[in-house]
Formats: C-alpha cells, sequence, structure tokens
C-alpha cells in the first residue's frame, strides 16, 4: 500500500488566518509523519508528505500517487489543497479531500502501529483533532465544513 498526504504549507503555518483548519493539518502532518517513520512495521510500500503552496512554480501536482481531488465552487473546479490518498496492492485508490476523514484514517494506522510494536507512538493531538476522533465533535453542516476546511 502507498499513502500520500498533500497538505496546504499556508494552512500549516496558519497564513490563512483559520485557526481550526491549521489545527487539524498539523494534526494530519503529525499523524503522516509518525506512520512514515513506521511504514516498515505496517508493510507500506511509500508514505509521501506533499507540501501544496499558492506560489506561482507549484502547480499541486501528486507527488507520488496521480490522483488529485477536486469540487465545484462557483461553477469552477477547485483543487483541494489538503487531501489524503491511498492506493493498495490491488490498484485501488481511496481519495479523502474531508481532513476530518483524512484524520481518521491516519489515525487508524498509528493503532495498528501501537498493536504491532506495543509502544504508544500517538502524537499529542489538537483539541479539535482529537474530538474527531473520539466523536465528540458535532458534525458541521455542509456550509459549515466549508468555511472550517477552505
Amino acid at each position: 500500500m502507498r499513502i500520500e498526504l498533500r497538505v496546504c504549507r499556508h494552512c500549516f503555518e496558519g497564513e490563512h488566518e483559520n485557526e481550526h483548519k491549521t489545527k487539524i493539518t498539523r494534526d494530519l502532518v503529525a499523524c503522516a509523519e509518525i506512520v512514515q517513520d513506521h511504514c516498515d512495521v505496517l508493510d507500506l510500500d511509500d508514505v509521501h508528505i506533499r507540501w501544496v503552496t499558492e506560489d506561482e512554480d507549484d502547480d499541486g501536482r501528486p507527488a507520488a500517487l496521480p490522483a488529485v481531488a477536486a469540487t465545484i465552487n462557483d461553477e469552477q473546479i477547485v483543487v483541494s489543497d489538503t487531501q489524503l490518498i491511498t492506493m493498495g496492492e490491488n490498484g485501488y485508490m481511496m481519495i479523502y479531500p474531508n481532513p476530518q476523514d483524512a484524520l481518521k484514517v491516519l489515525s487508524g494506522n498509528i493503532d495498528e502501529i501501537n498493536k504491532v510494536t506495543s509502544q504508544n507512538v500517538t502524537p499529542q493531538l489538537s483539541p479539535e483533532g482529537a474530538e474527531i476522533l473520539t466523536g465528540d465533535a458535532t458534525a458541521p453542516d455542509e456550509a459549515e465544513e466549508e468555511d472550517m476546511y477552505s
């Protein structure tokens, strides 16, 4: 299996002034780095973290897996700046454009690492990230979610 996390560097650094998205983005990267460091334990072929920027020289092209999630906004195609892509041995790809879903997938991988190694490699997550994983967060409606993650 191969995994690629594409993440907006500006969101990670807090430049978009969306504190919620910054915290979730940092949680995603923390989880992906742990999975990347332990990919041999999970028998993963590759784990890539691709930093996406709004710079002219960055077209958002995938680093490892040739798939991109997009949405339609005001009749224009908008590529999701943060997304998780997985590809199994059978060649099927799963694309998670929702940061909440991506965090759950990466967290599941960390749970497997903890079981296999008998270690606790769980990162310290933000309260927002922890709420997503424990199910304490109320599911935002579509408009709220768009505001939180855009």
